[in-house]
């Protein structure tokens, strides 16, 4: 008896339909929820617009025109300093703002000194509170873009927020192995380099050189994170492929294998015939085809041609008709074992219980009968592959029907004129066609839209593959995921999320974890061979045993077979899992999971999780999964997504479009021709290129400007992140750079005029103060609801608007005077821009740090404090309290008050003495405004 399920998605994936590979393909698979055609017809028809105005002068050129700079003045640190030494900042103050002065050796005195450690929770206003999370492990093949930067910023300023808030602080740096991406990047080299295949090597010389190639390139991603700031603890530094990570990965296999949650069974799965390996469902894009389309394959010269409909004939056996077959894949029909026709099929009705014979095999291949046929689609039948075949049919046929059809490994046995010539799947395609004709049974070929599965990392067509591989039941443990979040247990934000969660988790197939590579952590499973055995085939999981060792597994295998111990013969599977399982173990895994370490005990769950939103399936969803069966608690309490970082055309930042920006690449610049090399040096098809470079001469003429690292995480955390995605603009950063000129411009100029005074003797401006109390209020409500835009809006509306243009205007003439007053004003200012810098470091921590230390030796009892600003109180409006804004103003200095604050926003000269003078007269004149 056929099974139906799987019939009919082989015949939807391969034969019957144009849809290869649907996105929702039956259970077990790791899979998405079943989307539409028409959104994926949408989003390429926007692709292709977006393509088509970047080829032409179509797009809009208004932003280009409003990002002018010039090169600036390149101001080097040069005092010598050792690594780790403390920056001396009693040099003179330079003239102008330079991000490669400024961000010069404060990365490693901070790390050299262990301000990022937890154990630093040494501090005077300490809690006995923690805050931890793991940053998301990039990939080690390559290097950052700012998709990675906009969660490098955004989790270095609630880390460094809530370490001057006192907290015990951990956060986890970490790199995933990146199986597929990784073994790909070291073939490809091999290939290169020394014009050899990865089949020529052992999987342990294999395996060397991938090793070698890691402790060669693997570093960069840190020292890239180290460039944008990020607080990392490095001593707890976590890589996937650890020992101890590794451990922990073999324990929650054989954990989940003896609860039964993992299991081995014939599954469908999408097959990369490049990679020779399962990959999963984020490694596969939907290219939609409109009609006939000829596009280029990895390992073929000649494009191939897709979106054809093909008919060909199956003669009745002893009878005079035909049974005609459509489908988008000839090739496949060398492996057919049966041709269903819908019950109700009119055209079929005399043919019921009769065979067909195949042209090529010589096999009596039956009709049967299927009402999931659809009678619509080409001639209203579907031939049916051996792969589909149950284990019922399996005994009954004999065990020639049991093979797999080598097509689908890229490579097929043609069974034509030439038997056992070996020919790869596409030009098999056309020796079946031309036999067909020759043979008379071809009945033509038509155009078919059709969406076609395109392997993401190789560019190679994914095909449909029934294979055995190890799965995890995933429904109990979604169930368990919505209602974490039903129960509150689990908050998502943005709240709208929780939909999505919901309807994914409800309809969430089981998840494959086999792949067929060489690096990754080895399946600890094993195939048992019995004494005297003469049947070695493969029969569900009844063959296999697991265990955290060989020695393990066969004593597991002499329990379950009645055996002694040596009489049994183990063969390790040679696959590896997916590294999606591995990162799923993360948030335990990096504090030391199986072992109960002090680490786990103290920081395990997690505070937080913060991630892009294009993760909440493929990781998020399986941490909150793995971790709540296996630790029996959740992750991580709250789970906060941002938004993709997107260019300027729209198009998400994706190598394979080579529109990639590396952070590094804006915080120090770099020129147009470098920009266009590393787009030469990517592996993208011609047309991408094409585009990729054309968009590169649009947007950056000439090059990228030095913006520095401080100006680059303000502009990525002045985006709402919880909304729309960003499209990040360079003169967006620039305007930023032009920020941090301001701040270095204000504390030459509040240097020059202050005075030691004692802290006691300070009688501040209530107007200035008020809005610095007001500020510090709005940083506390928005960092709590995770609204950073608004905490860098309000920061850079104070010091810009409120303490720049008013009160530093105010308060130059009354410096000059050098008396009592000036002595008062001098105090406010310290305060204003000492609180300030307090406020802005967690966004801004080198030039944060470097004007702070120079304002230090003003500060009151500034002797006894060397330390540094990421360990100082973060200002808290309980601190402020009597600095609110009085509610005494009466109505004319309110009215006076809108007045000084328009004019203040004003560039003219006239509006600058008119606010001089008001302001002037309000002071003098309205005791109240004092006050208020």
């Amino acid at each position: 008896m056929l099974r139906v399920g799987r019939v009919l998605s082989l015949r939807l994936a391969g034969r019957g339909a144009a849809r290869l590979c649907s996105s929702n393909p039956p259970k077990p698979s790791a899979s998405l929820p079943k989307s539409s055609p028409r959104p994926q017809a949408e989003k390429q028809r926007r692709r292709r617009e977006r393509e088509e105005a970047i080829l032409t002068s179509k797009h809009s050129t208004s932003e280009d025109k409003s990002v002018t700079w010039s090169e600036k003045e390149k101001i080097l640190y040069t005092a010598p300093t050792p690594p780790g030494t403390k920056k001396d900042t009693s040099l003179p103050f330079p003239s102008s703002y330079s991000p490669e002065y400024v961000e010069s050796s404060w990365y490693q005195w901070w790390e050299k000194e262990g301000f990022f450690s937890p154990e630093q929770h040494r501090l005077s206003h300490s809690v006995d509170r923690t805050f931890s999370l793991c940053i998301p492990p990039p990939n080690v093949t390559g290097t950052l873009h700012l998709g990675h930067a906009l969660t490098v910023a955004v989790e270095d300023a609630l880390v460094r927020r809530r370490r001057m808030q006192g907290y015990r602080v951990l956060w986890v740096p970490g790199c995933d192995h990146a199986g597929i991406a990784t073994q790909t990047v070291v073939e490809r080299r091999l290939l290169k380099e020394r014009g050899k295949r990865r089949q020529d090597f052992t999987r342990e010389e294999f395996l060397q050189e991938v090793w070698k190639w890691k402790n060669e390139k693997g570093e960069e991603i840190y020292h890239q994170l180290r460039r944008l700031g990020a607080s990392l603890d490095w001593s707890r530094a976590c890589f996937t492929m650890d020992p101890g990570f590794s451990r922990a990965v073999t324990e929650a296999f054989v954990r989940l294998c003896d609860s039964g949650l993992i299991y081995r069974s014939e599954g469908l799965v999408n097959w990369s015939c490049a990679l020779e390996s399962a990959i999963s469902d984020i490694e596969v894009d939907s290219k939609e085809l409109s009609g006939q389309t000829m596009l280029p394959v990895p390992g073929y010269e000649n494009t191939m041609e897709f979106g054809t409909m093909f008919t060909f004939a199956y003669p009745i056996e002893g009878h005079d008709g035909e049974v005609a077959v459509s489908t988008t894949r000839p090739e496949t029909m060398l492996g057919d074992v049966a041709v269903a026709v819908h019950p109700d099929d009119p055209r079929y009705q005399a043919v019921h219980g009769k065979q067909c014979r195949h042209p090529f095999t010589n096999r009596l291949l039956p009709i049967i009968t299927d009402s999931m046929v659809d009678m619509e689609l080409g001639t209203g039948e579907s031939n049916i592959l051996s792969n589909a075949v149950s284990k019922t049919e399996h005994q009954k046929r004999g065990k020639e029907r049991k093979r797999e059809e080598k097509d689908f490994y890229a490579v097929v046995s043609v069974i034509l004129s030439t038997p056992g010539h070996g020919v790869k799947r596409f030009d098999a395609r056309q020796l079946v066609v031309d036999a067909l004709v020759e043979k008379k049974l071809f009945r033509g070929k038509k155009s078919h839209a059709m969406t076609l599965p395109v392997c993401s990392r190789s560019g190679d067509i994914i095909e449909p593959l029934l294979k055995k591989q190890w799965f995890v039941r995933c429904d109990e443990m979604a169930k368990k995921a919505i209602q974490a979040v039903e129960d509150g247990q689990l908050d998502i934000i943005p709240h709208f999320y929780t939909k999505t969660w919901k309807n994914w988790l409800s309809n969430i197939s089981d998840w494959c974890i086999s792949r067929q590579l060489w690096w990754g952590h080895q399946i600890p499973a094993y195939q048992v061979e019995l004494p005297n055995s003469t049947d070695k085939e493969e029969v569900g999981s009844e063959q296999w045993v697991w265990g955290r060792s060989e020695d393990e597994a066969r004593l597991r295998a002499a329990v379950k077979y009645g055996v002694r111990p040596e009489a049994i013969t183990l063969t390790q599977d040679p696959d590896v899992l997916d590294t999606w399982f591995s990162s799923g173990l993360f948030p335990f895994a990096m504090l030391g999971w199986p072992e109960q370490t002090t680490d786990l005990q103290r920081y395990y769950p997690n505070s937080v999780l913060e991630t892009g939103n294009d993760l909440i399936f493929f990781w998020v969803a399986r941490m909150v999964m793995l971790g709540t069966e296996l630790t029996g608690q959740l992750p991580f309490k709250q789970v906060l997504f941002h938004s993709l970082v997107r260019d300027k055309h729209g198009r998400k930042m994706s190598k394979s479009l080579g529109n990639v920006i590396d952070p590094l690449d804006v915080i120090h610049g770099v020129s147009l021709e470098r920009l266009q090399e590393k787009v030469t040096e990517g592996n993208l098809d011609p047309r991408e290129r094409l585009v990729a470079m054309e968009a590169q001469r649009k947007d950056f003429p000439k090059g990228i400007p030095q913006c520095g690292t401080d100006a680059l995480r303000f502009a990525l955390c002045s985006h709402k992140m919880q909304g729309e995605d960003i499209s990040l603009s360079i003169s967006q950063v620039l305007s930023c750079r032009h920020f941090c000129n301001k701040m270095w411009q204000t504390l030459r100029f509040t240097l020059g005029v202050l005075v030691p005074v004692g802290i006691e003797h300070i009688l501040m401006d209530r107007w200035i103060c008020s809005r610095l109390y007001s500020t510090v209020l709005q940083c506390e409500q928005a960092f709590e609801a995770y609204e950073l835009h608004t905490v860098t809006s309000a920061l850079y509306s104070f010091w810009v608007h409120s303490l720049c243009d008013v009160y530093l205007e105010y308060v130059k003439p009354v410096l000059v005077q050098r008396d009592e007053e000036a002595e008062v004003a001098s105090s406010v200012l310290y305060h204003c821009v000492s609180v300030s810098l307090a406020l802005l470091t967690p966004f801004m921590p080198f030039i944060t740090e470097e004007l702070w230390q120079r304002l230090q030796p003003f500060r009151p009892g500034a002797a006894a404090h060397t330390t540094s600003l990421c360990l100082q109180p973060y200002p808290c409006s309980s601190q402020l309290v009597g600095l609110q804004p009085s509610n005494l103003l009466t109505t004319t200095s309110r009215f006076l008050l809108i007045i000084v604050a328009m004019c203040a926003l004003q560039s003219t000269m006239i509006f600058q003495k008119m606010y001089l003078l008001t302001f002037s007269l309000l002071y003098w004149s309205l005791p109240m405004f004092s006050l208020g």
